[in-house]
Formats: C-alpha cells, sequence, structure tokens
C-alpha cells in the first residue's frame, strides 16, 4: 500500500519536537506539504494558509493541524469538506460543539477523524488501567504541575480565552485518568485561579466523585519551578499504586514494576494510519468534557497577575 501524503498545518515547536521526527519514522505516512504563517519545514512544499496548500496540493490525504486549539475548527472544516483525514492535536477544540459537529462532517464525508491525546500513550498508562481494573480503588490524586516560562514562553495564545491556560497540560492528565479509571468520574466541585491580568487559568483544584463515591482531586499549577510533577497516585486495596512523569513509570507499593521509552507520538501515528485504514474515526471528548464542567461549575479565584 502507497504510504498516505499527509501535510501540517501550524509548524511550531510541537511540530519540531514531535511531529517531524515520528512521521519520518513511520512508513505509512509521507510528508509532502505544510502551511504555517511563519514556519516551514526544509525540502518540503510550504504554503501560508491551508487554502492555498489544499488548492496546489490535491494528492494530499490527510493533514494534521496543531495550531491553536482556538483557530482549529475553520482548518478542520475546509480539510474534511476537500476530503481530508484529520489529525487534531490536543485539545481537539476550543469547545464541545465545534468538535461534535467536526465528528459529523467527517462521518458525511467518510473521514477520518481523530481526537489525539498523546499522553494516553505513555508507556505505563496500559499497565497502570490493568492493575486498577484488578483491585478496588479507594482514592485517586492527581498532581499534575510545571512551569509555564518553560514550556510555553510568550505564548499569548495559551491565556486568552479558548486557550484553556493550565488546562493545556491539565488535560493530558484528565485524558489519562478518563481512560485508567473503571467508572466515569464526575466533577463536584472546582477553584480556579485566575492571574488578574489573563483570561485563562493559572491553577486549579478539582474534586470528582463516581457512582460509587470514589472520591479523585486533581491539582494543576503553572507555577512549579525545579522538579516538574506529572503523577497519578491511587490508593487501592492491593496497595499503593503511582503512575509517574506523565505515565512513564508505574510503580506499585514503592516498587518500580513498569518503565519504558517514551513512544507517545509514533503510537499516534500509527492510531492515526490504523483508523483511516478502517474508514473509521476516533473522537472521545471525555477530557474535554471535564475541562468545560470545571469553567461551569468552578469559583473563581483571583491572584496576582502573571508576567512571561
Amino acid at each position: 500500500m502507497s504510504p498516505i501524503n499527509l501535510a501540517i498545518v501550524g509548524v511550531g515547536k510541537i511540530v519540531r519536537d514531535q511531529h517531524l521526527p515520528s512521521i519520518a519514522k513511520d512508513a505509512d505516512f509521507k510528508l509532502v506539504a505544510t502551511a504555517s504563517r511563519h514556519g516551514t519545514v526544509e525540502g518540503i512544499n510550504s504554503y501560508t494558509t491551508i487554502e492555498a496548500m489544499l488548492d496546489a496540493e490535491p494528492s494530499i490525504d490527510a493533514v494534521s493541524l496543531c495550531m491553536p486549539p482556538q483557530y482549529r475548527y475553520e482548518a478542520a472544516y475546509k480539510a474534511l469538506v476537500a476530503g481530508k483525514h484529520v489529525f487534531l492535536e490536543k485539545p481537539p477544540g476550543a469547545t464541545l460543539s465545534e468538535v461534535a459537529d467536526l465528528e459529523a462532517l467527517a462521518a458525511k464525508q467518510g473521514a477520518s477523524l481523530f481526537a489525539s491525546w498523546h499522553s494516553r500513550y505513555a508507556p505505563a498508562v496500559e499497565a497502570a488501567k490493568a492493575f486498577l481494573a484488578s483491585t478496588t480503588i479507594k482514592s485517586v490524586h492527581v498532581i499534575w504541575k510545571e512551569d509555564v516560562r518553560h514550556w510555553h514562553p510568550n505564548q499569548e495564545w495559551i491565556w486568552q480565552a479558548g486557550g484553556l491556560g493550565v488546562f493545556d497540560p491539565g488535560i493530558n492528565a484528565l485524558s489519562i485518568v478518563t481512560h485508567i479509571l473503571p467508572r466515569p468520574i464526575f466533577i463536584t466541585e472546582a477553584v480556579l485561579e485566575f492571574p488578574e491580568n489573563r483570561d485563562a487559568p493559572i491553577a486549579a483544584d478539582i474534586h470528582f466523585r463516581n457512582a460509587d463515591g470514589l472520591p479523585v482531586r486533581a491539582e494543576f499549577d503553572w507555577r512549579q519551578t525545579g522538579k516538574q510533577s506529572w503523577d497519578i497516585v491511587a490508593e487501592t486495596a492491593a496497595g499503593e499504586m503511582v503512575l509517574a512523569e506523565g505515565g512513564a513509570k508505574l510503580s506499585i507499593n514503592g516498587t518500580l514494576t513498569f518503565a519504558e521509552t517514551e513512544q507517545e507520538y509514533p503510537s499516534l501515528y500509527r492510531r492515526f494510519a490504523e483508523i483511516i485504514k478502517a474508514g473509521k474515526s476516533d473522537v472521545d471528548l471525555a477530557p474535554l468534557r471535564h475541562v468545560a464542567d470545571a469553567f461551569m461549575l468552578g469559583k473563581r479565584k483571583f491572584v496576582e497577575a502573571f508576567h512571561d
């Protein structure tokens, strides 16, 4: 089978760090074009708009959309109308309703739509899911704290409405939690901290429960300095489970039981190729629903102004 001709829209840091290396090693894809206001890829046809790219490159089969979520719907709509399969970077959109509309459009067009959640493909996530399914869970505590100045230097879009603020990394944790827990959870209360000069939160403290009353707490913070924290801790009848380093390592009762090299984005592209070949879509909105619920139910707390 010939490779899938792929185009990328939005050539920024995540594309250079993750997408390009993964695509280069994947025999299912061939990068044939990019569209970006400023970024280009050496040796690849480059355009400044998705419209110009789609008009000039009819051989494109699929498009990876890597621009900020506030601008993704319009690009995805144009790609799907043109009959292209679409890969949505996380979060898949700025709102639930626009992603639902894209899913319906993809079905109508006979195209595949992929809402990618890269943290679900961290190496120890499936082992954590299997462990939790084998025991009784007593409580879960999510600690997801990092330094926004390091990971998103001078990126204004994340502080604007629709940019999600601290939920940009926090949704990674939610994508794991919604995958590994046996039953759905629901937000019961939340406090969102907004810098007085920003439209998106810098921290969040969220409490969830499931139908059985399982307590789950998530703490997200973008003001972490030093060692970054990406951990999910579960107290269970079989002891304490710690899924650490964003899902890279799993420990049970203090003993490391699983650790492998991170292969998140190569796994995402394998999944994208799989759904294209199968003629289906993969659009799980559970993580984004929790973000929406946090904004709906959460109490706002204003804190001092934040400056990069």
